[in-house]
């Protein structure tokens, strides 16, 4: 077992929303109305059922309600037990799934200043990631700029499965936003399910979409490249949350060797894809998709090239490894320290800043 160091940093957990009812105090009298007339329950995505078995370890499981929707369970069984200095909360709740613009840009208001007074303000470890109305670049950038005012936000968050390739003109305004105000993007695996989640299109079973999800990260990798997005924002990072990293090697051949093929067609393309992913990308740690052999896992390192890709992450409340043994075997304290403390301090440079109070106004 590698043991966990103190002072670092979880890079993904999971507050849950008890219940759409939640964030009744957080909107307006006009979005109260609608969820109570209308009769909304609750907005689960299914990328996550919760009653599957990795969508919770048997011990992380209250008696009643959601897995981490009490801030005591996840100081308990997270925050203390790797002895984070910090954890970013990325809070999978389907408000991007709905199709309305109005009614996303409400519901992601409301979840962000939920967060920030049921989460952020009960626990000085917290930290938080934006969630945005993506139906709408426009109220993306504002409530990036609204939420941005409280330095306890230190991420972007959107889903790796949308409307649309990331890569595309379309999004440009949310990362130029993000990267003029120092927020890296941070790309959770899920979808909004407005497409199919394989390109094959429709399973029928959900490890078809669990499964997808990687090739789902490729896809989008290959999009942000070759699309010029970071030719355009060069100093924007980008964060794959639950992606795996074991496809990364032999991803990065291929598309290299088309690169070098094909590259007239994207002259702005004017760095080698490996050069790109090394200075713009980075990956959690959970899920880990390799072998348990350790020798294996240090032979995919070696391929990676780099040893500042990894960030840390427990992915709680999900179950993804065994007992508390986030890291995996055989890892040099080096190593450990890079995944835990350097990597995630030098992709968030907000965790280094004091968090000044909280200028937004939160919705009345």
């Amino acid at each position: 077992m590698t043991s966990t160091i103190a002072g670092g940093v979880d890079c993904d957990l999971h507050p849950a929303v008890p219940h759409l009812t939640s964030l009744l105090p957080y909107l307006n009298d006009y979005w109260c109305d609608q969820v109570t007339t209308r009769g909304m329950t609750d907005l689960v995505s299914q990328s996550y059922p919760l009653h599957s078995p990795i969508s919770a370890r048997a011990d992380w499981r209250p008696a009643q309600g959601k897995p981490g929707s009490r801030l005591e369970d996840v100081q308990h069984q997270a925050l203390e037990p790797f002895k984070v200095a910090f954890g970013i909360c990325n809070p999978l709740y389907g408000v991007q799934m709905v199709f309305s613009e109005d009614m996303a840009d409400a519901f992601c208001r409301a979840l962000n200043d939920w967060l920030a007074k049921e989460w952020l303000d009960k626990d000085a470890r917290l930290r938080g990631s934006i969630v945005i109305p993506v139906q709408s670049i426009e109220k993306s950038v504002a409530e990036i700029e609204r939420c941005a005012a409280d330095k306890r936000f230190v991420q972007v968050l959107m889903l790796v499965m949308g409307d649309m390739p990331l890569g595309k003109r379309h999004y440009w305004p949310i990362y130029a936003a993000a990267e003029r105000l120092g927020l890296p993007i941070g790309v959770h695996a899920g979808s909004a399910y407005h497409n199919p989640p394989t390109s094959v299109g429709w399973g029928s079973y959900h490890i078809e979409d669990y499964v997808g999800q990687a090739q789902a990260f490729q896809n989008q990798l290959t999009s942000l490249i070759v699309e010029g997005v970071f030719a355009r924002h060069p100093n924007l990072k980008m964060v794959m949350l639950e992606s795996g990293f074991t496809w990364l090697p032999p991803y990065l051949w291929r598309l290299h060797k088309f690169w070098r093929g094909i590259r007239m067609e994207t002259p702005w393309v004017d760095r080698a894809p490996l050069d790109i992913v090394r200075s713009n990308i980075r990956f959690s740690l959970q899920p880990i998709d390799a072998p348990p052999d350790p020798a294996i896992l240090h032979r995919l390192f070696d391929h990676m090239q780099s040893d500042e890709l990894l960030l840390f992450s427990t992915d709680y409340p999900h179950w993804q490894f065994d007992g508390n043994e986030a890291l995996p075997e055989g890892l040099s304290s080096n190593i450990v320290h890079k995944i835990m403390i350097d990597n995630p301090f030098a992709t968030y440079g907000r965790l280094k800043e004091p968090p000044e109070e909280a200028t937004r106004e939160t919705t009345p």
